[in-house]
């Protein structure tokens, strides 16, 4: 079963191997193995969460990562009036696993990426403190929760319309790191599966 995943948008172009070169060196320092796989993307296994500043977890709880280049970023279907340009390009780092462990480490690790590469976070649909069971795509009542989430924590985060095929539109948020940093303390935290 696959995990939570977020996206990484980077407002600046770097080549995905020039990013690597930055990151993997990085990753090696608290991951263990660190393995690139044919096409560039890079899977990881966390064994000591502390250069995150987490506590001790038993790495056999939290599984695989991966990190990858989001070639449809910029995306043609996506509303980026919220932002002076669109983004230039975009990362997805993702948990192989769903147990709540893996949404943890994971906030932590998309947390330090984005300071690492200056870029938002791109949640992939709608964060509240009540998550939908399910697909959310024109849920009302998730949106005004995700609202109201995003109106109490600092930092800044923005809507993103998408098309969701046969004419619709749905939304999408995308935080800086300060917001998320804030939504790892609530004690509500998730990401979306």
């Amino acid at each position: 079963m696959s995990g939570p995943a977020v996206g990484l948008w980077l407002f600046e172009p770097r080549k995905f191997a020039d990013i690597l070169v930055d990151v993997v060196p990085w990753l090696e320092t608290f991951c263990d193995p660190v393995e690139t796989r044919a096409g560039g993307d890079v899977d990881f296994w966390v064994r000591d969460g502390s250069a995150l500043g987490l506590r001790a977890f038993d790495p056999a709880d939290v599984g695989v990562f991966f990190l990858s280049e989001d070639e449809e970023i910029p995306a043609a279907d996506e509303d980026y009036a919220s932002f002076s340009r669109p983004p230039a390009q975009g990362l997805v780092v993702g948990a192989g696993c769903s147990a709540s462990a893996n949404h943890v480490l994971l906030g932590h690790l998309a947390l330090a990426l984005a300071r690492r590469l200056d870029a938002l976070v791109d949640f992939d649909g709608l964060l509240s403190s009540h998550p939908a069971a399910g697909d959310d795509t024109g849920n009302e009542t998730v949106l005004a929760r995700a609202r109201v989430l995003a109106s109490v924590l600092p930092g800044n985060v923005a809507e993103v319309s998408y098309d969701t095929g046969g004419g619709g539109r749905w939304l999408r948020q995308v935080g800086d790191v300060e917001f998320l940093q804030a939504w790892l303390q609530h004690p509500d935290f998730h990401l979306i599966k």
